[in-house]
């Protein structure tokens, strides 16, 4: 059963950073991409970031572009999203997914994702 460990989030003033993680286990070698994805409270589930499996393709929602980085280390089956720059707009939980049969030329829509991990809260105060 494929499953998907989020860590790294937590409560940090305007303009700091954190990084999060994403840990892949359980899943074959087939999964085409790993999106971020968050979600305030009363808001719906916005893709942020999504990066392929092959060819390292990678995409931004506009509103974290030029201040989040997404990459991978495929030895350890971890993604990381690099958050500079935060924002109170950008407090949500954020999630981490797995998906087969996307290639990540866009930023992530959530219904083509499979699998997800539990979410890790992330609060930016100003």
């Amino acid at each position: 059963q494929p499953q998907l460990v989020e860590s790294g989030g937590g409560s940090v003033q305007s303009g700091e950073s954190l990084r999060l993680s994403c840990v892949a286990s359980g899943f074959t070698s087939n999964f085409d991409a790993i999106g971020w994805f968050r979600q305030a409270p009363g808001k719906g589930r916005e893709g942020v970031s999504c990066i392929s499996s092959k060819g390292g393709r990678i995409n931004y929602v506009d509103s974290v572009r030029g201040r989040f980085t997404i990459s991978r280390d495929n030895a350890n089956n971890t993604v990381y999203l690099q958050m500079n720059g935060l924002k109170p707009d950008d407090s949500a939980v954020y999630y981490c997914a797995a998906a087969y049969g996307t290639t990540c030329s866009t930023p992530p829509k959530w219904l083509d994702y499979h699998f997800w991990g539990q979410g890790t809260q992330v609060t930016v105060s100003s």
